[in-house]
């Protein structure tokens, strides 16, 4: 894992390449899934069926059995064991709780002369959720994604979730039972989100397509953007942490654990004044390597991408973090709430030493699809928001055109659009 220093010549240098990353946007990813694109767009259900088949390893002649019943649903929540089902319904009231508070409401004023102003809040009829099965099974992933959606008042929510192999993941299907999901299948990749986007025979058409995936999955949605929304193009997961020193270093190298063994090129940070806690972090990664499952993983993502950053001190590590933006950003340290002020960018703050970004990914109740790669700096989380729009309320009185016609003349004027003056004009009483 490398270390860098921040009175180093070359620091930000050395720090833009440490946070470059653009593989979701390779040639070939676009080409390959451009193709993907367009015959699931042709060819409906019988390409869906054909690269599932190729993709997953399955054998299956149709979408019907592709799609999971809610009986199918159901099943698979009584089967998980009792502890299983109660934090799978503890975290999904937390998730549900959270998410209440951000509903929005249309609303309205009037002014003085009559005209009235305003916003009506409609949620989206039908949203599609691609929920990852590759390395690992997300049913947190279910529950961060439907419960706002259900929150919001879509009206037809449908989960996609790749099983390769045919192999089915219970908590996966009992979260999407618990979340009240719609419609289910069994499709991932490229093709799951074209047929999200165009529609199939089976498979109707959705409004937004939403959830991280792969770089395939990442380039399918902005590939897809414009004929549906999206709401984000995930990169890969990331951790940063900032502590003080004086935090147990195991729990800072488990923490940079946990986003490292997503996959090889996840990536995970420490900013921290003290050289010698450093060198605790690093002989606690050492030690505690070979005890993880995913040791190869976790080995694979720290030498990738990783690095331990000494910085001058806690304010210095404020201005880095802001620079990197991170998709997770942990504060251990005395004051968090001062440091976090200090702080402009992050998609999530964890405050105090207590504050594991695991407890975030699964129940802390905030949602865990987060802006990556930088984009902190002017997205946000997904949230009940993104399941719903905004349409402008304009009611012009006859008093009010008076004023706003003469307005709108002068502008549409201005701007060499003689029909648009014309039109606000035909209302002015003088021009009668």
């Amino acid at each position: 894992m490398r270390r860098l220093t921040s009175t180093s010549p070359d620091f930000n240098t050395q720090l833009d390449a440490l946070l470059a990353f653009e593989a979701a946007q390779t040639p070939e990813v676009d080409a390959a899934v451009a193709r993907i694109l367009q015959e699931v767009k042709t060819q409906g259900d019988a390409a869906v069926v054909a690269y599932t088949n190729r993709f997953d390893g399955l054998q299956v002649s149709s979408m019907a059995e592709l799609e999971l019943s809610r009986a199918e649903l159901e099943a698979a929540y009584h089967r998980l064991s009792n502890v299983q089902r109660e934090a799978l319904e503890a975290a999904a009231a937390r998730v549900r709780r959270y998410h209440e508070k951000q509903v929005q409401s249309s609303w309205q004023y009037t002014e003085d002369d009559g005209t009235v102003l305003g916003q009506a809040v409609t949620a989206l009829d039908r949203v599609g959720l691609y929920v990852p099965g590759g390395k690992a099974s997300y049913p947190s992933s279910v529950l961060m994604n439907a419960i706002p959606a259900k929150v919001a008042g879509v009206g037809d929510i449908i989960v996609v979730v790749p099983t390769p192999r045919g192999e089915r993941n219970d908590l996966v299907l009992a979260a999407a039972y618990i979340a009240g999901v719609d419609r289910a299948f069994t499709i991932g990749g490229a093709q799951a989100v074209a047929a999200l986007a165009y529609g199939t025979e089976t498979l109707p058409q959705v409004d937004k397509v939403t959830g991280p995936g792969n770089q395939y999955v990442a380039a399918a949605k902005r590939a897809v953007f414009g004929v549906v929304g999206i709401d984000m193009v995930a990169g890969p997961s990331e951790i940063l942490v900032i502590c003080d020193g004086q935090t147990d270093p195991d729990w800072i190298a488990m923490d940079l654990f946990s986003q490292a063994e997503h996959d090889e090129i996840a990536q995970s940070i420490l900013l921290c004044p003290d050289a010698a806690y450093l060198d605790q972090v690093a002989a606690s990664i050492e030690n505690l390597l070979p005890t993880m499952p995913r040791r190869d993983i976790i080995a694979a993502s720290l030498s990738n991408r990783g690095a331990l950053i000494q910085v001058r001190d806690l304010d210095e590590a404020a201005d880095v973090a802001s620079k990197i933006a991170a998709e997770h950003l942990e504060l251990s340290v005395e004051d968090p709430w001062a440091l976090q002020a200090k702080i402009r960018h992050a998609g999530a703050f964890f405050l105090g030493r207590f504050a594991s970004e695991a407890i975030g990914d699964y129940c802390a109740g905030p949602n865990h699809v987060l802006p990556t790669s930088r984009t902190a700096r002017f997205a946000s989380p997904l949230g009940v928001y993104d399941f719903q729009k905004r349409s402008s309320l304009i009611y012009v009185s006859e008093a009010g055109a008076q004023t706003l016609g003469r307005i709108a003349s002068v502008l549409a004027h201005g701007e060499g659009l003689p029909a648009h003056a014309k039109s606000a004009e035909y209302r002015l009483k003088d021009q009668a």
